[in-house]
């Protein structure tokens, strides 16, 4: 935000400089001096590019962040969308860098789970990175999925499956439960 304010003062700059003299008698009090102008401009090329240095260097991390995935042994069988999953080490990640679709894989079971999820946001970014669970009695379903170090994360819709759960489970007790996950990149 700070590189777009500082931005816009440049271009004001240079559009102060750039004032048409033609109307002007005396146009040697509108011109800067040739060399506070060379200065001027190379002062500005060197803060844009530096600029540019920046942003570009946050992007590359946020793609290089896009490309990680979570890895994270779940101990009991759940549900995610419309499947059901056994217990194993699962992989975790979008589907695409920007995508709302994320992928849950099983290497151990060969099971694995394409959902669409929701944009979420924290107040605060998530120490850790993690999944988060509803629980109804021994039914698990899939809640949140949240990435270390950033506020924001993924929920999942509440399937068909989960909205049976309070009518059928009166007795039992309705609960979440988190289980931390490991970063770790992609494999080809």
């Amino acid at each position: 935000m700070r590189f777009i304010e500082e931005c816009a003062k440049v271009r004001d700059m240079l559009r102060r400089w750039a004032v048409d003299t033609s109307q002007v008698k005396d146009k040697s009090a509108w011109t800067v001096p040739a060399k506070k102008k060379e200065e001027g401009l190379m002062k500005k090329q060197s803060f844009l590019m530096a600029g540019l240095l920046v942003l570009s260097s946050m992007a590359a991390t946020q793609v290089a962040r896009a490309q990680e995935s979570m890895v994270v042994d779940i101990p009991f069988a759940f549900v995610a969308g419309n499947a059901t999953l056994p217990a194993g080490e699962y992989r975790v990640q979008k589907l695409d860098g920007n995508s709302a679709v994320l992928l849950i894989h099983c290497w151990d079971a060969n099971a694995s789970a394409l959902v669409i999820t929701n944009a979420a946001q924290a107040k605060e970014p998530q120490t850790e990175s993690k999944l988060v669970f509803n629980r109804y009695g021994n039914r698990y379903f899939l809640s949140q999925v949240w990435t270390a170090g950033s506020i924001r994360g993924r929920q999942l819709p509440i399937s068909p499956r989960e909205k049976e759960m309070p009518q059928l489970a009166q007795n039992e007790t309705k609960g979440e439960v988190t289980l931390v996950a490991r970063l770790s990149t992609v494999r080809p």
